[in-house]
């Protein structure tokens, strides 16, 4: 699985999926070589029953299931975890108190207080195999808290978020962090870069995994700083393809 292949220290790669629902794209990603698809519940119009159906087949097959919630709330980032996540990302994350209220709802106790449910897709709807205590370990171990990085007042926060037992992962929104930075649509500028860079540094400072789903140009730029990579979206990826057989066959 993703999750532990990341905390071994090796890297993931993933993509985002915003349109897609139907199950199939989750053995497509997995055939292809990918590590991990992320569903979008912040901009997507995925609901709870069919990211289950999704996830229950990713975890069959060995696929990391995230999904970036609409919002931090106890609702979310508990019901989706019940219903298979491996991962869960906060957007606009930009708080030390937002960075402990996810792990709070992520984490099982000693590091949070996640409510305990047995029967669901995490448990393979099974009854548990092992005792409450070790399996709340193991979830633990198998589950990632993403912080999404995209204000200028996380950045500014960065220290305290990046010192957050039980936060994971630190994500780069750059779209909406160059937003908040003042310069929009202007990703690769200077503040927005340098912005970044101050976040990979607490991450390495702070033994969290750094991340950020871009385009190319800044993934490259960033390649030597990132363990966990996202690159693309699902509606993305198909309007390319279908341009491509466009271009190939038009006159």
């Amino acid at each position: 699985m993703a999750v532990k292949k990341l905390r071994d220290g090796k890297k993931i790669v993933g993509t985002m999926i915003r349109m897609v629902d139907h199950p199939g794209i989750i053995q497509i990603a997995k055939n292809a070589g990918l590590d991990y698809v992320l569903f979008d519940m912040e901009h997507g119009t995925y609901d709870v029953q069919t990211f289950a159906n999704m996830a229950n087949l990713a975890r069959e097959i060995g696929l990391g299931c995230f999904v970036r919630i609409p919002e931090l709330s106890k609702s979310f980032v508990s019901r989706l975890l019940d219903a298979g996540a491996t991962g869960i990302m906060c957007p606009m994350l930009s708080t030390e108190e937002e960075a402990k209220k996810l792990v709070e709802w992520s984490r099982y106790i000693p590091i949070g207080g996640r409510g305990f449910g047995s029967l669901g897709v995490h448990t393979g709807y099974g009854n548990l195999k092992t005792d409450a205590l070790t399996f709340m370990k193991e979830q633990n171990a198998e589950t990632l808290a993403i912080a999404q990085i995209e204000t200028k007042e996380a950045v500014d926060n960065i220290e305290a978020i990046a010192a957050t037992e039980g936060i994971d992962v630190l994500l780069i929104g750059p779209n909406d962090l160059a937003i908040s930075l003042g310069v929009p649509g202007d990703i690769m500028n200077e503040i927005n870069v340098n912005a970044i860079a101050k976040v990979a540094a607490a991450a390495k400072k702070y033994g969290k995994v750094f991340s950020l789903h871009a385009p190319d140009a800044l993934l490259e730029k960033f390649k030597d700083d990132m363990q966990m990579v996202m690159s693309g979206l699902d509606i993305g990826v198909i309007a390319n393809g279908l341009k491509g057989i466009a271009d190939k066959f038009k006159d």
